[in-house]
């Protein structure tokens, strides 16, 4: 299974490439629209389709599905946005097509085309569209999708961004309906993948149409999928001659008295994904709160910065993770500091991030390529203020805010996307909504802590981190709570270690669990 996500203007050149390597776009059409109708058959039992096409090629793809359908026993409905006659290009070509081998009438789009039909196909815009979906089709997707219809996407729901899964929307409106299934090409574009692209797709399929892998290596796209293989071959291996110190020593910094728990769920994490050794540094007044509650996790004490840094000192203490209750203060930069002046690789969250709220760039100058951000939406928006407003796409603010900062970026959420200084973007595509729960983020601190103490490179660790993180929500499901996460986890590594090997395979994973 192939990984990478596309952007608009890389499908595009996709195309391109493949075209200018003797294959007309003509048989692309041809073959995007087979896949179509392939899809159709194999889902939504044979009756009435109607078929919504727009000027340009989705539109193309329309009129293919529109000729093969019907050559397969559908009773079909053909609606044209526009005029049939100023069509051009390929989509001419396959409306001229549709034309001279069987007998389907060109109706105009109104928004009554949904009525009295099994099946409505979204045809009229692809991912590249650039402004809003309003008036007459707007209001025909909106019918669409209420009418009780099947409804298909070619490519996108039309009115949706191919790149940042969002509704295109200006002061006049704009729409989008959430569709049943969709088809598209080649590969998954970034927006099928984020939210709420994700939600507004349904079953994705995605169609080979004759663009060869090689094409796609040439653009190499620097997004993907989360997936297995991506990290599993970085992933720490049980060495038989191994010990507790191989396997390094993760710090987890605690907050102070009254904000304890925070520290003591990110340690465990930290613990049970592998680390050898885990301590929790405590504040005085913290020490003997985390020592009661604490067995196989260590505690050490320190007074502020210069305390934490002279246990720093120690270098068997490789990975450490700051932020989860240690309180929106000067304080807690200057721990920060302390942190990433030593040699450990770290993972900022929480308050150690908003405590820059007013100061960012101080943040970007201390990070390093051995550290790892996690903000949700609102501490990114802290940290790297109108990065998401001008980006518009999840992945790209990621991208820009990790080569702005020089740290690994972990933006969370449902679509939690994991981005890279050299450019590199994962997007994470299994999230129970359960994790939406208090202490969960806590966790994920602690598993990709633990991954680094384990000398696991920062890219690929946050990856893991982030992947096992949503494993483990998956398995658990509604009614999770935070301290079940990293109970739950020896048992998605043990799958892990049963069905992988060489294979590789994602599917192995999910259909064993």
């Amino acid at each position: 299974m192939t990984h990478e996500l596309l952007t608009v203007d890389e499908m595009y050149e996709a195309d391109r490439l493949t075209m200018a390597d003797h294959v007309p776009g003509v048989e692309l059409m041809e073959n995007a629209g087979r896949a179509c109708a392939d899809a159709i058959c194999e889902r939504v039992e044979k009756g009435h389709v109607t078929i919504l096409c727009g000027p340009g090629n989705n539109g193309g793809d329309g009129f293919v599905i529109a000729r093969l359908l019907q050559m397969r026993g559908w009773a079909v409905r053909l609606a044209l946005l526009g005029d049939k006659a100023t069509l051009k290009g390929d989509a001419a070509v396959m409306a001229g097509k549709l034309a001279k081998e069987i007998k389907c009438d060109v109706l105009p789009l109104t928004s009554d085309m949904g009525e009295g039909t099994d099946l409505i196909v979204d045809a009229l815009f692809g991912a590249g569209l650039s402004k809003p979906v309003t008036g007459v089709v707007a209001e025909t997707l909106a019918r669409a999708e209420t009418s009780g219809a099947i409804l298909m996407a070619v490519d996108v729901p039309s009115g949706m961004d191919g790149n940042s899964g969002q509704v295109l929307k200006d002061d006049t409106g704009g729409f989008a309906p959430h569709v049943d299934f969709t088809v598209t090409f080649a590969r998954k574009k970034v927006g099928h993948v984020l939210m709420p692209g994700r939600a507004m797709c349904g079953e994705l399929i995605v169609a080979d149409i004759g663009i060869p892998d090689e094409v796609i290596a040439e653009i190499a796209p620097l997004a993907s999928e989360n997936a297995l293989n991506h990290w599993w071959p970085h992933f720490p291996e049980l060495e038989e001659d191994g010990h507790k110190y191989t396997r390094g020593h993760a710090l987890v910094v605690s907050g102070g008295v009254s904000s304890t728990g925070a520290a003591r769920l990110a340690a465990r994490g930290a613990l049970r994904i592998g680390a050898g050794l885990v301590t929790v540094a405590s504040p005085p007044n913290a020490l003997m709160v985390n020592a009661s509650q604490l067995l196989s996790v260590m505690v050490k004490s320190f007074e502020e910065s210069d305390g934490l840094a002279e246990l720093l000192k120690d270098s068997r203490k490789n990975a450490v993770g700051i932020g989860p209750g240690a309180g929106v203060r000067d304080a807690t930069c200057d721990l920060v500091r302390a942190v990433l002046a030593s040699e450990a690789a770290c993972v900022l969250d929480a308050d150690a991030l908003t405590s820059f709220e007013k100061k960012p760039k101080q943040l970007y100058e201390i990070a390093h390529l051995k550290t790892v951000l996690t903000p949700h939406i609102g501490e990114f928006k802290r940290i790297f203020p109108n990065l998401l407003e001008s980006s518009v796409c999840k992945v790209e603010a990621a991208q820009k805010a990790a080569k702005e900062s020089g740290a690994i970026v972990v933006l969370k959420g449902p679509d939690t996307v994991i981005a890279s200084p050299d450019g590199q973007a994962a997007v994470n595509t299994h999230a129970h909504p359960a994790l939406a729960t208090a202490g969960s983020g806590d966790v994920l601190t602690g598993f990709i802590t633990g991954l680094l103490a384990q000398h696991m490179p920062p890219f690929e660790a946050a990856c893991a981190g982030v992947w096992l993180h949503g494993a483990c929500g998956e398995a658990l499901g509604r009614g999770l709570i935070a301290e079940d996460l990293p109970e739950v986890l020896p048992e998605i590594l043990q799958v892990l270690d049963e069905t992988m090997g060489d294979a590789l395979s994602e599917d192995a994973f999910w259909d064993e669990d």
